[in-house]
């Protein structure tokens, strides 16, 4: 695993430019894994992580490049579904009202939400049930990282990671 960025303030900048690769493959598979409807690119995900964490950096601490990455990813995973929740809300008209003289039109179900947003909206269920499905979730799916990276970045055994992304998966799957 490549190095990660330390909390100190004055490191940050081009500490981050090191991590910037690994980064990068982070956010092509974020993004693939929400497909097309995220609207950004993966330098634009990674330059919108970095102004999101770097206010915070000196309240950051990471343990190991695996808690960081994994960090990263989350917050990668807010920035798009922002990025979807507005989007859908310029869609519908960015919270004007909507007044129609049909009475059916009321009657009939909205336009379904992006699948990130249902993904979104399971993880974050599945986090309240299970919280260390959803982290194992995030970490493999949203972040990249191998089993044996989960394993030491959560103090798991691989069999243990192996066997909470079985059953995330399928308690997801019913969910959505």
């Amino acid at each position: 695993m490549p190095a990660y960025p330390s909390p100190e303030p004055s490191s940050w900048p081009a500490a981050w430019q090191e991590a910037y690769p690994e980064l990068k493959k982070i956010a092509r598979a974020r993004l693939h894994a929400s497909g097309p409807q995220a609207g950004l690119n993966t330098t634009a995900l990674v330059n919108e992580s970095y102004l999101r964490l770097a206010p915070r950096v000196d309240q950051l601490a990471f343990a190991s490049p695996g808690h960081f990455y994994a960090y990263a990813a989350q917050v990668m995973r807010s920035v798009i579904v922002d990025e979807l929740r507005a989007r859908h809300a310029e869609c519908r008209g960015g919270g004007i009202e909507h007044v129609t003289l049909d009475t059916r039109a009321a009657e009939q179900p909205g336009p379904a939400d992006g699948e990130a947003l249902q993904v979104d909206a399971a993880l974050t269920a599945l986090a309240q049930v299970e919280p260390r499905l959803a982290q194992v979730v995030e970490m493999r799916y949203f972040g990249g990282l191998t089993d044996a990276e989960i394993a030491t970045a959560l103090g798991l055994t691989d069999r243990t990671v192996r066997r909470d992304w079985d059953k995330a998966r399928a308690l997801l799957r019913t969910m959505l």
